[in-house]
């Protein structure tokens, strides 16, 4: 203690320094440790970096080969393929055409089309549901509508028209159901019968805006490949999203198997003969000989030589003739009525964007 006491500044100076020396050594290894991190960063950027490089497409080293040029060139091709596309591709047109739309002009063209679609209808032998509008229940009584639906509606009317007429060129055999989407900001679609609407929406993206439609038919196997061809084959933009193929729950008309054919045997019964005589003619009833004196009228007129009833004939036991069996070639398969519930979507391209 008395060199401590002696010495206390030289004391105190070398506790300083210790700390110091600590502090000093805990610094130089969170800084060797920060380096550490640093360069295990450094290596996994530059290794990354690498892959880059080595991946196919890769940017190109600027010279000799130009990825990023090449890009831009595959972006001018596909545009023009778009542009081309558009000219084949074309929009359904509204109904009724042009814009803006008045009231009275599209209740017009919607009872029109409503007429129209039904009759084609019929004469293509394609059942439709009593008093059906082709999904526009509610717009069928109205005159006026609200603002900013006409259009979109005129759009979906045309829509309708366009499938409509595929499925009617098809002549499939009963139309069950069409449904489409709401349109936005419409009272009357939010009133309007759930049958006719569907739980999908528009999509848009920055080259087209597709709408969902819902049908239901029935037909057979021919009809529903006419159906898929026509989708296929249109100018609107028709695609088939999905399809649902099931029995239809009317059963067809099958033919039954001849059975066995009962042949019945004709028996030839002669009428009664008379006995002359009347009163003593052979036996029976009138008091005869041959009630009278205990003999049989069978008897009396073998002994008279009057003439004998012919006995009765018994008809035999009835025959069944064999069946006929079918000649030639035998149905494999035999065609039954399906219920196909289809996912329709309309595409309408966007005007390009430069």
């Amino acid at each position: 203690m008395d060199w401590i006491k002696r010495n206390l500044v030289f004391v105190i100076g070398g506790a300083v320094t210790l700390v110091l020396l600590g502090l000093a050594g805990w610094y130089c290894f969170s800084g060797w440790s920060n380096n550490s991190a640093a360069k295990e960063d450094i290596t996994k950027a530059y290794e990354e970096l690498n892959a880059l490089y080595g991946n196919k497409p890769a940017p190109g080293d600027g010279k000799k080969v130009d990825n990023i040029k090449l890009a831009k060139e595959q972006q001018k091709e596909a545009q023009e393929f778009i542009q081309k596309l558009t000219a084949r591709l074309v929009r359904t047109p509204s109904l009724p055409p042009g814009t803006p739309v008045a009231g009275r002009d599209y209740s017009a063209a919607l009872q029109e089309t409503i007429s129209q679609l039904q009759r084609e209808a019929t004469n293509n032998s394609v059942i439709l549901p009593a008093r059906f509008k082709f999904s526009f229940e509610k717009q069928a009584g109205l005159v006026t509508f609200a603002p900013g639906t006409l259009e979109p509606l005129a759009a979906q009317l045309g829509e309708v028209k366009a499938i409509c007429d595929i499925l009617n060129a098809a002549k499939i055999n009963s139309l069950d159901a069409i449904r489409r989407e709401r349109v936005a900001g419409s009272p009357d679609d939010l009133a309007g019968p759930a049958t006719d609407y569907v739980d999908l929406h528009s999509i848009t993206n920055e080259l087209a805006i597709t709408s969902p439609y819902e049908i239901t038919f029935r037909c057979f196997t021919p009809e529903l490949a006419s159906v898929l061809a026509g989708f296929a084959q249109s100018r609107y933009g028709l695609i088939v999203k999905a399809i649902n193929v099931e029995p239809a729950s009317t059963p067809t008309v099958v033919d039954a198997a001849p059975g066995p054919v009962y042949v019945p045997t004709p028996a030839y019964v002669p009428p009664p003969i008379s006995t002359p005589g009347g009163r003593y003619g052979a036996g029976g009833e009138g008091g005869g000989p041959g009630a009278r004196y205990g003999g049989g009228g069978n008897q009396y007129a073998s002994r008279y030589g009057l003439a004998q009833p012919a006995p009765v004939a018994v008809a035999p036991a009835p025959q069944y003739a064999p069946a006929a069996t079918k000649t030639g070639l035998q149905p494999f398969l035999k065609e039954k009525q399906l219920k196909v519930t289809m996912l329709v979507h309309v595409v309408k391209l966007l005007p390009l964007q430069k």
